[in-house]
């Protein structure tokens, strides 16, 4: 799949649980990856990563030479772990912009499912003269034991879209806070009409796509050990490591029914819906 665009991608080598899936989704249409990793394997909380692990699985994706591998320092105790998390960013859409009119930024729990579709989006916000593309994620929240997952849904369990910042950025961008930056949005919805509570009713959609095609973020979704795991090293690590986040998160999994039907009488981020996903799109490479 070629792009009349120059792309290029980064990526935080840290968390291996759906990197594959990440990774390989957009490969195809870069020219090359950055692949920005703390050389202690320290994170930005100052917990261990699993650095070794994500570069070992990296360069097994890496069939056509595009990686460039960039160590740093990106843990500093007298920062906030969200200061360590856009420093990190800069430097990495610094080095991804050489050569490139765009900038990738998408985290390894997040997956494009139509890859065309997506190019497309990014080559009309080019045209349009957008500096960043805002695409919608899809929240995973969690796998049920039959195999459909928890997505946070709007109050009456329709398809809403979460905008943690652009997921691609003019070559040159610096980012302001973690993904997010200044930037002259060209932003896609799953609605005519915005469907991201935390957006204004009436903010502007520029292209329509179908829920199908958005990104999946499978951000809760791991064991409980894992889970555990990236609540210590993650930017956010004060509220997913809350005692009453992981109880919630545990009888939810167990309860699922229970959770979707309760959706009216919740607040933001409380509400979820059941979502079955194809069956390639449910595990993690290497999870028992």
């Amino acid at each position: 799949m070629g792009s009349p665009l120059r792309i290029n991608a980064y990526v935080l080598a840290a968390d291996p649980w759906w990197l594959e899936a990440s990774i390989s989704a957009y490969y195809p249409v870069i020219d090359r990856l950055v692949v920005s990793y703390d050389e202690d394997a320290t994170s930005w909380t100052g917990t261990p990563l699993p650095v070794e692990e994500c570069l070992r699985r990296i360069r097994a994706i890496d069939v056509e030479g595009k990686c460039d591998f960039r160590p740093g320092h990106y843990s500093s105790p007298d920062r906030h772990p969200l200061d360590n998390d856009t420093f990190q960013r800069s430097e990495a859409i610094a080095a991804a912009s050489a050569g490139s009119d765009w900038v990738l930024q998408l985290d390894t729990d997040e997956v494009i499912p139509d890859l065309g579709e997506f190019v497309s989006c990014l080559e009309e916000a080019d045209l349009r003269g957008a500096t960043g593309l805002e695409y919608p994620l899809r929240y995973l929240y969690a796998r049920t034991r039959r195999g459909a997952f928890l997505e946070m849904s709007s109050r009456f369990w329709g398809t809403i879209g979460n905008y943690p910042g652009p997921v691609a950025v003019v070559a040159g961008t610096r980012p302001r806070h973690a993904r997010q930056a200044d930037i002259s949005p060209f932003r896609v919805d799953f609605s005519p009409h915005n469907t991201d509570p935390r957006h204004p009713r009436d903010a502007v959609v520029h292209r329509v796509i179908p829920p199908e095609a958005g990104i999946l973020h499978y951000y809760w979704v791991r064991s409980e050990e894992h889970m555990r795991r990236k609540a210590g090293w993650s930017g956010h690590s004060d509220t997913y490591s809350e005692p009453r986040r992981m109880r919630a998160w545990r009888w939810r999994q167990r309860h699922p029914l229970l959770t979707t039907l309760s959706a009216p009488v919740h607040g933001l981020d409380n509400r979820f819906r059941l979502t079955r996903l194809p069956a390639d799109r449910t595990t993690w490479v290497g999870e028992s």
